[in-house]
């Protein structure tokens, strides 16, 4: 009988639970919907109660009641969980303090211990590892700024200064696995709630993109993966680290020893397609449900007929600003009588498209590279226009990878890993890896796009941020 493994996606707004077979045919899939984050005041964002682990348990719940199968034929469980968060345990493994969100501005500096009740600091992997095996062991895999770890071991560093500058003493923190290695067994009693074996094991991921990454199959120094989400960014493989980047960050990779190097991020990129299909309402919802769709193919039909550039209609995508940039805001400029509310939106996905052109050719020229295709991926790649207008702008094929999530398939391909199923993560990504569609570049649409990227949208920034200086300390 064939025997299917489980790739668990944490994310910043839902938890994605897969089921698949060897060959990464996705069996059965299911989610649930985190609760919006918690600001009670400026620069603090917090995930409400325990908002993460029951967005897991109800994920891998939903996901068992799509599945058709035995679930005894579950032979593994790959957790990928949100990057770059804080979790605050006590000494049972429960949560001392609410989780700190990767939006949290005290995420950029070490932790500071003002809680006795704090036993452990740890990462989301550690503390939704730990509610799944009780085993107080992470990936080492999902650990960045202000930790102290040695990128050549992936342990921690046998150093007490280092855990000082850090914050940290060696016995807050849990102990380190690598990508594709056993976190523990699933708790006896959720094996039981759940209906699955009892010794059936947890196996250790990475960061969530580089998770990514590793399911969206790509190999060559030539392809890039990029990554529509609430948080896009772009991603390649390198076998060396890389120090003192500038336009970029070298991050570990889901393969032990291996790098991903990230172009600069959107922040709250996806996020602003939702926040404009709040904005428009009831109406869309309703002109949506007339033409038996969903909100957003609703728009991407009527957006298909709004001509390339949206009729001069630029937007600068600051809807959620950075520490260095703390002025900046969400820009919309060139509006006249033409302009509708499907305008509106094909600029939104058009400013998307050019942030992440110029956030990865600033990253190509540091590290002297060229590309030859691109995978996109993420909620985002759901939308035709999208992908068409990438695809136009860099002049590259753009590849859409069959399946609901490509970071729950990377932790599927991490438990075939463990298990032994193929000779190492390569082969596991080329065999589980399947593309859906393959769009590619109309090369009018091309010139055009980059006429208007290289000459308006690069030089935007350099007049506005002079007046939004001046509007941010009245209106922050």
């Amino acid at each position: 009988m064939s025997k299917y493994v489980m790739g668990i996606d944490n994310g910043s707004q839902s938890t994605k639970v897969g089921i698949y077979d060897f060959d990464g045919n996705e069996v059965a899939f299911g989610s649930y919907k985190l609760r919006e984050i918690e600001s009670p005041e400026p620069g603090v964002a917090l995930h409400p109660d325990d908002d993460l682990w029951d967005s897991v348990y109800g994920g891998i719940k939903n996901c068992l009641a799509n599945f058709k199968g035995d679930p005894t034929l579950i032979v593994g469980i790959g957790l990928c969980t949100i990057r770059c968060c804080r979790v605050l345990l006590n000494e049972k493994g429960h949560l001392a303090y609410p989780v700190i969100s990767w939006m949290d501005t005290r995420l950029n500096h070490p932790y500071e211990h003002t809680d006795d009740q704090v036993k452990y600091v740890t990462s989301t992997s550690g503390y939704l590892g730990f509610r799944l095996t009780g085993e107080f062991k992470d990936t080492a895999a999902n650990y960045e700024f202000n930790w102290p770890l040695d990128r050549e071991t992936l342990d921690w560093f046998n150093d007490d200064e280092i855990m000082k500058a850090n914050g940290l003493k060696r016995e807050m923190l849990f102990d380190l696995v690598k990508p594709g290695e056993k976190l523990g067994a699933l708790r006896p009693e959720l094996a039981s709630e759940l209906g699955l074996n009892d010794d059936i094991p947890v196996i250790a991921t990475a960061n969530d993109k580089a998770v990514e990454v590793l399911g969206s199959g790509i190999k060559d120094e030539g392809s890039i993966m990029i990554s529509l989400g609430t948080l896009i960014s772009s991603m390649l493989y390198r076998n060396e680290d890389f120090e003192n980047a500038h336009n970029f960050f070298p991050t570990l990779a889901c393969i032990p020893f291996k790098y991903v190097y990230e172009s600069n991020g959107i922040r709250r990129g996806m996020w602003t397609v939702s926040w404009f299909k709040k904005l428009i309402g009831e109406e869309l919802v309703t002109h949506a449900e007339e033409m038996g769709m969903s909100e957003e193919e609703y728009l991407n039909v009527r957006a298909q007929d709004v001509p390339v550039g949206s009729d001069g209609l630029i937007t600068i995508l600051d809807w959620l600003s950075s520490s260095s940039f703390p002025y900046r805001k969400g820009i919309m400029i060139g509006f006249d009588q033409r302009h509708t509310k499907y305008h509106i939106y094909r600029s939104i996905l058009e400013a998307i498209a050019f942030n992440i052109k110029n956030n990865i050719d600033e990253m190509l020229e540091e590290i002297k590279a060229e590309l030859n295709e691109l995978v996109v991926i993420g909620g985002g790649s759901r939308s035709d226009l999208l992908m068409q207008i990438i695809a136009d702008l860099f002049g590259l094929p753009v590849h859409k990878r069959k399946g609901s999530s490509s970071a729950c398939l990377g932790a599927a391909i991490c438990v075939s890993q463990y298990l032994s199923v193929y000779k190492g993560f390569d082969e596991a990504a080329s065999k589980m890896v399947k593309t859906e569609r393959t769009f590619m570049p109309d090369a009018k649409n091309h010139e055009f796009y980059n006429q208007i990227n290289n000459n308006i949208v690069k030089n935007v920034r350099t007049h506005t941020d002079e007046i939004l200086k001046q509007t941010y300390p009245i209106f922050k």
